[in-house]
């Protein structure tokens, strides 16, 4: 089951389980989509059938604009806006709360995650972009050693944005748990129709439980 959903500067849909739910996701785009990716789609559908109440909704940016990248200027309203999904989350569940996203929008989750410790129970990162391709001196890791926020994070071997050894190395920055989901063969996409992205992610995400 699932509603459209807009309050609080919060734009998506909610999904609601059959049953009572075990835990709550908000789940968020890349820096070129929107919250409507077959991707996001489909990791919302393998976690609600599992039982997780999942909120899949748009940044600030894609709010203000249909297309076009986020600025960076204006990345602390993107992470203003993860923080405004949660608390949405917070107030229609009273189990767990996780926060995750593809690519831009798991960075920005895991660098409020960062910021404000405590805000949720854990973290999805789905193809977290390390570093700009072909750039790998430019690492994306400065929030990771203030992290304590349980993490999984979901690679595929053949993302431009790291290689699995990198992901690797600067997984071992974060002072929580953490697992990596490799994905062989799977580029930033995931391309879910093709690699068990789904089921390797819900089920990582519920050995957290």
């Amino acid at each position: 089951m699932s509603e459209l959903l807009e309050r609080d500067g919060v734009r998506g849909h909610l999904h609601r389980p059959a049953g009572a739910g075990v835990a709550g996701l908000v789940l968020t785009h890349g820096a070129g989509s929107d919250c409507d990716t077959k991707l996001l789609r489909a990791v919302t559908d393998g976690f609600v059938e599992r039982g997780i109440v999942v909120l899949r909704f748009d940044l600030p940016f894609r709010q203000r604009r249909a297309s076009g990248p986020p600025h960076p200027s204006k990345a602390a309203e993107d992470r203003d806006g993860v923080a405004a999904a949660v608390a949405v989350m917070r107030e229609l569940v009273s189990v767990p709360v996780w926060a995750g996203g593809h690519s831009y929008g798991g960075r920005q989750a895991s660098m409020l995650a960062s910021e404000r410790p405590g805000l949720v129970d854990a973290l999805l990162l789905l193809s977290y972009p390390l570093h700009p391709p072909a750039k790998p001196e430019k690492l994306r890791t400065e929030h990771l050693p203030g992290l304590r926020t349980p993490s999984v994070v979901v690679h595929g071997s053949k993302d431009p944005f790291a290689t699995t050894d990198e992901m690797r190395s600067a997984l071992e920055l974060i002072p929580a748990p953490t697992t990596l989901v490799e994905l062989e063969g799977a580029r930033h996409d995931l391309a879910p129709d093709k690699f068990p992205v789904v089921e390797r992610a819900v089920t990582a995400m519920l050995d957290l439980l």
